[in-house]
């Protein structure tokens, strides 16, 4: 299943129909998927499924009825085992953003943390799992597909938000205040959490 938020609101891409469910259901042959989405940004629907038996077919579908736009981005950790976190929007996130021209994604997601944050000293621990966002930018819909890395960084300096990117607060956010910033966060950024141990 892709999970993709579409402002924030869930379509699930899916070979799977489960009955018990308050998702809308579309099947891939017969939805218009860029109307779906407008509807989604004018809060007719709330919750969608989008079914078809071949789960890659759905992902490839969307790609092609919509621009992507591809991104890095760090769940970075420091030595006191603190995560860092951006405040932009009203809203907390994670440091990301996107790639350029002949950049592979890990360089991106390592260059997108420094230039948001200024930290540095950054190595990665392993690749995370990808989120997908549709967002609407000069009247066009758009689909980024971030990829997340663990980071780790031995950075002990000070903080700074990119002004350019709207970043207001930069933070080291101990483990035990993390549920509290995700219930201010994004739908795409407490799936990196879901799992997690600290």
């Amino acid at each position: 299943m892709y999970k993709v938020f579409v402002n924030d609101k869930p379509l699930f891409l899916t070979n799977k129909i489960e009955k018990e469910t308050d998702f809308q259901l579309f099947l891939l042959e017969s939805v218009d998927i860029e109307k779906l989405i407008v509807k989604m940004f004018q809060n007719k629907i709330q919750k969608a499924i989008l079914y078809h038996p071949d789960e890659s077919l759905l992902l490839k579908t969307l790609k092609s009825k919509i621009s992507v736009v591809k991104a890095g981005g760090g769940l970075v950790k420091n030595v006191k085992g603190e995560i860092l976190f951006i405040f932009r929007n009203g809203k907390w996130d994670l440091p990301k953003g996107g790639t350029e021209k002949n950049e592979c994604m890990e360089d991106t997601a390592m260059r997108e943390v420094e230039e948001e944050t200024g930290v540095n000293g950054l190595s990665v621990v392993e690749k995370l799992q990808k989120t997908y966002h549709v967002f609407k930018h000069n009247g066009l819909y758009k689909l980024k597909i971030t990829t997340w890395y663990e980071m780790n960084s031995t950075f002990e300096g000070t903080t700074y938000g990119q002004v350019e990117e709207g970043i207001e607060k930069v933070e080291w956010i101990n483990p035990k205040k993390i549920p509290a910033i995700l219930e201010n966060s994004y739908e795409n950024i407490k799936l990196l959490f879901e799992n997690r141990k600290y």
